[in-house]
């Protein structure tokens, strides 16, 4: 979080830098959609062209009903209007389709990317970040991007066309009263220039505001059974109340800002109309004009007000984006883990060695490891023990590669030679959490995570090993569903499903964190053993104070705090 207010200072100090690096990320996120932005563009300029010319037709009818104009007959000019209004429905409902199907298209593609991205992120990175926020910027904030790029742009082209074409029209008719109608718009862009300042302070803390009551609904629904036992419902009520109130009083304060700017400008707009109605009639009265020609005046004057009046419009969009933007930079810039690598050491049993480690995970923060050394011999079952908050589970991400340490080197070592541990490295694992990790789904595809090759035989061999022969004896075998963290299970039998899936793994190093702790000591004990006995030449590590796993293990590594009480340490092997 101190990241993402430096890098908001930063963003507010450099606003012109800030600017043009959001609309260079823009142009590039729009590369795979310029598709879409180019049949909407085009889409909406022919409309705008259509709609021209339906107002020289108009005039052209109504010059011909008055005797001023004798070009045509009054029923080819009416089969004119009609021909022009069809092609106007038309090309509306291949807007639509267009939008509706491209649009979706554009959406699904961004989301993919950054979902992509936020897989390969270091642990550490995103971690930063509260998932519910993350979610808000996945569906909002990328939603409001390929908005703005594949229909908010092509619309912005379009109006532009559109105020082009009405003025030259109108121009072409009178123009001193063309330049009169467009007189009044450098008030509306100046008055604009200030709406998008204030305009995009106040989106910015709306979206920061929603993003808050997503990640507080989304957490109070994950522990929901913690809230309901403790009768907390009330409490977190309250604090979704006070959120929403905030998120009320900043959408009332866009809105009054934004209402009080429009009626500056609608004002204006109005005046316009009301002076080009007068001017239009005086001519009229003085046969200076036609009928005809006073009903291009005032649909002439609506497409260039429109257009301006549309321009306005487009300023919380664009504001929109570009926050929108900002946020989803923000997110890019978490770095992702790297993917070139070494070969892994396998086809034989790998041993990791850990030497002179130290580790902290902020600077200046707690050292959780200093000068740790410890050598996970190849094919060694090693219990992992030591009092709560002493470093375990920070060992345990040391060994996947999650983090790096600060000082020392980790690394598998195997008779093919030695490699560092990093996130390529991570393919020698297997690793059971803590706690209960299935997916929702069936229980074939939460195994089938393990390994996608694997067939039945596989997978009940894998489940026997568990202890999750009770997999058999369900109503739909592997094909039983359950729901998000294994709901319709219990915490035994998910635990122990999630033991076979790792097992499927096959990896030549195993890691099972707490693995068996949901089971009674009998079930843990009949687990152990089977996982022992499948995997002779495997290097197993269980962070566990049970003893019914220590009874299984050749070694212990036992961690406790050193006397300055910052260091986890080992103490001798036993």
């Amino acid at each position: 979080m101190n990241a993402r207010r430096t890098l908001l200072k930063a963003a507010a100090a450099l606003p012109w830098r800030d600017r043009w690096r959001c609309t260079a990320w823009l142009w590039h996120t729009g590369r795979g959609h310029r598709l879409q932005a180019l049949l909407n563009t085009s889409l909406g300029v022919a409309s705008v062209l259509t709609a021209l010319l339906f107002v020289w037709a108009t005039k052209l009818t109504v010059d011909i009903a008055t005797h001023a104009d004798y070009r045509l007959t009054l029923t080819q000019a009416l089969a004119l209007l009609s021909g022009l209004a069809l092609v106007e429905i038309l090309l509306g409902v291949a807007s639509r389709w267009v939008r509706a199907l491209l649009g979706v298209k554009a959406q699904n593609a961004l989301r993919a990317t950054l979902f992509a991205h936020l897989l390969r992120c270091e642990w550490q990175g995103l971690k930063a970040y509260h998932s519910g926020d993350l979610l808000n910027r996945m569906e909002k904030d990328a939603s409001a991007v390929v908005t703005y790029l594949t229909e908010s742009l092509p619309q912005l082209v379009t109006t532009l066309v559109q105020f082009a074409g009405a003025f030259l029209f109108l121009f072409a008719l009178d123009r001193a009263l063309a330049l009169l109608v467009v007189a009044l718009l450098p008030v509306v862009f100046v008055v604009s220039r200030l709406y998008v300042r204030r305009m995009k302070t106040l989106t910015h803390r709306i979206r920061t505001t929603e993003s808050t009551i997503q990640s507080l609904v989304q957490e109070s629904v994950q522990h929901a059974l913690v809230i309901k036992t403790l009768e907390r419902s009330p409490a977190v009520l309250g604090h979704l109340a006070a959120r929403q109130d905030e998120l009320r009083r900043e959408v009332r304060e866009r809105t009054r800002y934004a209402t009080t700017s429009s009626t500056v400008m609608n004002v204006g707009f109005a005046a316009g109309y009301l002076l080009t109605f007068a001017w239009g009639v005086i001519c009229l009265e003085e046969g200076a004009i036609t009928y005809g020609a006073l009903m291009a005046f005032i649909q002439l004057v609506g497409q260039i007000q429109g257009p301006a009046r549309s321009l306005t419009r487009f300023v919380p969009v664009i504001v929109g984006a570009y926050t929108a933007a900002e946020r989803l930079m923000e997110i890019e810039r978490v770095e992702e883990e790297p993917t070139n690598g070494v070969p892994r050491p396998v086809d034989s049993p790998v041993g990791i060695r850990l030497n002179d480690v130290t580790f902290a995970y902020t600077p200046g923060g707690r050292t959780v490891f200093r000068h740790f050394d410890f050598d996970f011999a190849p094919g060694s079952r090693t219990a992992v023990v030591g009092e709560t908050g002493v470093g375990k589970t920070t060992l345990v991400r040391l060994l996947l590669g999650l983090v790096r340490p600060t000082g020392g080197t980790i690394a598998l070592y195997g008779s093919r030679g030695e490699a560092p541990v990093s996130p390529t490295t991570r393919s020698c694992f297997a690793y059971v959490p803590q706690g209960n990790s299935l997916l929702s789904g069936t229980v074939r595809s939460n195994l089938l995570l393990g390994d996608p090759d694997a067939d039945e035989e596989a997978m009940f061999r894998a489940l026997h090993a568990a202890g999750a022969d009770f997999v058999r004896a369900l109503p739909d075998g592997l094909n039983t569903r359950c729901g998000e963290q294994g709901d319709g299970l219990s915490e035994g039998q998910a635990q122990r499903i999630c033991i076979a899936r790792t097992l499927l793994r096959k990896a030549p190093v195993m890691v099972f964190d707490e693995a068996t702790s949901a089971l009674d000591s009998t079930t843990e004990e009949t687990v152990v053993r089977r996982i022992v006995a499948m995997f002779p030449r495997q290097t197993l590590i269980f962070i566990t104070h049970r003893p019914a796993v220590l009874a299984y293990c050749t070694r212990q590594l036992r961690l406790s705090r050193t006397p300055d009480s910052d260091t986890a340490t080992k103490a001798p092997r036993t």
